[in-house]
């Protein structure tokens, strides 16, 4: 059989890719459900407060405390997280964090009190704070640059499964085996996670199951370091550091009306049944996980088409914040239909926005020792706004008693943090150590 050179060239290049091997995927994929846990175990608490709130006699200042008391402690713990991940690495650090938050979960189950129930979630705020720059740190070591925005959104798409899924498993175990008991069969999951994933993860030379030529692909597409690394101090003094904690800081206030005020506005607004608001109240959060891979996807074919990887990255973060801008036109919408377009649109832009965002910790560290450090650092800022952002919209609630206000004040932050990473954010590029 007669094969021309350009046959040649396709089975050379089929050869090529099936020779780099998939075992990057399977790191991927075990450590996407890993954060998919980490949410399922953090939104426990929001789904089980009803029934525990019968039980024990919870007030609704209670409450609000036990769903506030875990990001005090998440935002606190994010520097100490990710600086512990590039002292140890993402293998011990996982693990044990992955262990910690499982028992913090499961004990929940066997609280009386609310002292007993706020301990109990500030420590499982300060446990799973290393479980980003954790999952960032891995990125960088498994995934060369043309790759790494998709894995980015990948794994950070395991919080909007976690999140989305969490409701339904969360209500069916409550269901079937009391509140008590589904913190503990929660709990118990993650330590089950956090055992395989010591036992089986390793960087990718020391990885028993992967190929040399994945080793080499992966090698010979990384970035190059270009220093020693820097301390916390002289991090947080650069430019390319604080647009990212202030964008990310966007993104979030514009994500977290999803986390929190969400359902409270379809069902005031439209009036809607229970059940309506089950099958409507899913669809920004599916929105969500397809923008997050659409997001990453793009960046990274971009970076494959020989884009900057300054325009590459920027593209994403700068037009996501810019759609995610669509949530004030949500307050002017007459229709149910429409507002949930416009929220769609919104939670697509915004997480298309978070693809790129959680690559670029790898994109601009001076050396690998800093990835999880600036992972944390720029999430500690973003969680600030799960702080903010709930308090500041219900006292405008309060004096409003409208989400008008807050839907278009959300349309404005989206539109400055296009502001940060298009204008403040500079070259995407490894930091250099001041002069």
């Amino acid at each position: 059989m007669f094969i021309n050179s350009s046959d040649h060239a396709v089975m050379a290049k089929t050869d090529e890719k099936t020779a780099r091997g998939k075992m990057r995927y399977a790191i991927l994929t075990v450590l996407s459900v890993g954060i998919a846990i980490n949410y399922i175990d953090r939104a426990a608490m929001s789904v089980a407060i009803p029934f525990m709130s019968s039980d024990l006699h919870l007030s609704s200042t209670d409450s609000g405390l036990l769903l506030s008391a875990f990001f005090w402690s998440y935002v606190l713990f994010q520097l100490p997280g990710g600086w512990l991940v590039d002292k140890f690495g993402p293998r011990v650090t996982l693990a044990v964090s992955s262990l910690a938050w499982g028992l913090a979960t499961a004990l929940c189950g066997l609280s009386n009190s609310v002292s007993a129930f706020v301990g109990f979630r500030l420590l499982l705020g300060a446990v799973e704070a290393p479980s980003y720059p954790a999952s960032s740190s891995t990125v960088t070591r498994w995934f060369p640059r043309q790759e790494r925005s998709f894995a980015a959104a990948t794994f950070n798409n395991g919080s909007k499964i976690g999140g989305t899924l969490a409701i339904p498993i969360i209500s069916f175990l409550i269901a079937a085996f009391g509140w008590r008991m589904t913190f503990a069969i929660s709990g118990c999951i993650a330590i089950v996670w956090a055992i395989g994933w010591y036992l089986w993860y390793r960087d990718p030379r020391h990885h028993k199951t992967v190929s040399a030529a994945e080793v080499a692909f992966i090698e010979a597409n990384q970035d190059a370091e270009t220093g020693a690394p820097m301390s916390i101090r002289t991090l947080l003094r650069q430019r390319t550091i604080q647009a990212m904690m202030f964008g990310f800081f966007c993104v979030n206030f514009v994500s977290y009306f999803f986390f929190t005020w969400f359902p409270t506005y379809l069902v005031e607004t439209f009036h809607l049944s229970l059940l309506k608001f089950g099958l409507l109240g899913m669809l920004p959060g599916i929105a969500a996980i397809i923008g997050g891979w659409f997001g990453g996807l793009l960046s990274d074919h971009l970076v494959r088409r020989g884009v900057s990887l300054t325009v590459a990255r920027k593209i994403p973060l700068v037009f996501g914040m810019l759609g995610s801008a669509v949530i004030g036109l949500a307050a002017f919408s007459p229709t149910v239909t429409l507002a949930l377009s416009a929220l769609c649109f919104a939670n697509f832009a915004a997480t298309c926005a978070s693809a790129a965002l959680w690559a670029l910790p790898s994109d601009v560290a001076p050396n690998r020792a800093n990835v999880a450090t600036i992972g944390g650092i720029q999430n500690m800022a973003a969680n600030m706004a799960g702080i903010i952002s709930p308090i500041l919209i219900g006292v405008l609630m309060q004096f409003t008693h409208s989400f008008v206000i807050p839907l278009v004040l959300a349309g404005v932050v989206g539109l400055l943090g296009a502001i940060a990473y298009g204008w403040w954010l500079p070259e995407v590029k490894p930091m250099q150590q001041p002069a």
